[in-house]
């Protein structure tokens, strides 16, 4: 006899373990800084638009997968296809796909957490020397900030779904909140704060073009962990009575909140730091921005709030990347763990030693592949460029393969699974969502121009990151 499906224990705890996975390290960094180069509020107005009507019908699918069969990726695609081998595959790409998105995510976190530690034992000075970062990834402290990592997220994994993730949740997130809060009120208050507001927040229509609305499209795609396996796998813990639109709405309200109050604390925090600074200049890249840049903008706060004072401040600011990165590592291990406790009837526990030992090894291998281990920093040529284990691991399975797992997505829920099981699943719990112009509009997108941008972004992800060219 099959165990009793374990659920969220609330409406609540659901929406803030779903927005923990959800709020992750590029929505604090990167987001801004994407929005700030792109047409400032014109970047902001067209992400809107993507995640109102591309992302939340997507979401919703992808829940209602996972409330319906309560399985796993794996098990939901099975179950819902009637066991059809082709229907398999996106199964198994939605299962390993967050398996190694863990594995790279887990050395961005190692390496917040060092920085943390380097924070409060009062080196915030030797941060800014941007040799020190080259030093600190190929430092044998790696392996000791994995274990610890690997450890904080066990630990709240062996808790299971409502003692474990949910109770994560609704401390961490609160927390999350709070700082970020108490932050972009000290940073709105530095001198030539404005002028950040100013780029971030007021709409430049003439930067706008092709490139960025695909950019806008694949952040807020990403942003809200949609073809990880995430969603489904939640959408598992969800309880029949619940909702499915309107957890979805509060889920990706919450989301882009947190990356939108984020830009207020960047961008402000850059123009206190170099008023003259030209934005074009800026990375997008998070771990550039956090590892290499926000540090010396930290240290010039020692100006006018002391040395002590400008270390509280990056404390907070590397604590508070430090929760979102943890939330969203605990989400993306729960996939594969809830595929081995599914399909395979191991016990959580094993599960999580077989996870943790495996991903243990391959984060080794990214961790390494930074100048320890020459064969793993030269792994491969692609688009005319050498790029190292970690490297290759994000581009395929972070940047190209989750637009495809959308795409799959929905083709699947429309054609296969039909939309009138769709509709009912979505009905359960929301009688008023059917016959409704949402539900006219999910069925049409999903089933029509959602799957064709998807595979426009997937081919043009793939031109451009495999072959140099965009096709765009």
């Amino acid at each position: 006899m099959a165990a009793t499906r374990e659920h969220f224990g609330s409406r609540l705890g659901f929406i803030l373990a779903a927005a923990g996975s959800a709020v992750g390290i590029g929505n604090l960094v990167a987001f801004p800084v994407a929005a700030t180069k792109s047409g400032g509020g014109a970047f902001l107005l067209v992400y809107a638009v993507f995640v109102l009507f591309i992302c939340l019908p997507i979401m919703m699918a992808e829940l209602a997968l996972g409330r319906t069969t309560e399985k796993d990726p794996v098990g939901a695609y099975r179950q819902l296809s009637g066991g059809s081998r082709a229907w398999r595959i996106p199964g198994w790409m939605a299962l390993i796909t967050p398996f190694m998105i863990a594995v790279f995510y887990l050395v961005l976190t190692v390496w917040i957490l060092g920085y943390l530690i380097e924070v409060l034992s009062g080196n915030l000075n030797q941060l800014t020397n941007e040799a020190y970062f080259g030093q600190f990834i190929n430092s044998k402290l790696i392996f000791v900030y994995l274990v610890l990592v690997m450890l904080l997220t066990n630990s709240v994994l062996a808790m299971g779904v409502k003692d474990g993730i949910e109770r994560a949740a609704k401390a961490l997130m609160p927390m999350l909140f709070v700082m970020l809060l108490g932050l972009v009120i000290f940073v709105l208050t530095r001198e030539n704060s404005e002028l950040g507001l100013k780029y971030y927040l007021l709409p430049d229509f003439a930067k706008l073009n092709a490139e960025v609305i695909s950019k806008a499209m694949s952040q807020a795609f990403f942003s809200l962990s949609l073809g990880m396996g995430i969603m489904i796998t939640y959408g598992s813990y969800l309880k029949k009575r619940e909702a499915i639109p309107g957890a979805a709405k509060a889920v990706a309200l919450t989301d882009t909140l947190v990356a939108f109050t984020a830009g207020l604390l960047i961008l402000p925090s850059i123009f206190h730091f170099n008023p003259q600074i030209d934005t074009s200049t800026l990375s997008e890249s998070s771990a550039s921005m956090i590892f290499l840049f926000l540090p010396k903008i930290f240290l010039s706060l020692q100006g006018s709030i002391g040395y002590f004072g400008a270390s509280a401040v990056a404390a907070t600011f590397f604590f508070l990347v430090l929760i979102a990165a943890l939330t969203s590592l605990i989400s993306i291990v729960e996939v594969p763990l809830a595929a081995l406790c599914d399909e395979r009837g191991l016990s959580r526990k094993k599960a999580i030693y077989i996870v943790g030992v495996l991903q243990v090894i391959l984060a080794g291998a990214c961790a390494v592949s930074f100048g320890m281990v020459d064969w793993l920093t030269h792994f491969i040529h692609i688009a005319g460029s050498e790029k190292g284990f970690f490297e290759l691991v994000e581009i395929v399975f972070y940047d190209t393969i989750l637009p495809l797992n959308g795409l799959l997505v929905c083709l699947f829920v429309i054609y296969k699974w039909k939309r009138v099981n769709f509709n009912k699943a979505l009905s359960q719990g929301d009688s008023s969502f059917s016959g409704s112009l949402s539900q006219k509009y999910v069925n049409f997108s999903l089933g029509t121009f959602i799957p064709v941008i998807l595979l426009l972004v997937f081919l043009n992800t793939v031109a451009l990151k495999f072959f140099g060219h965009s096709l765009i």
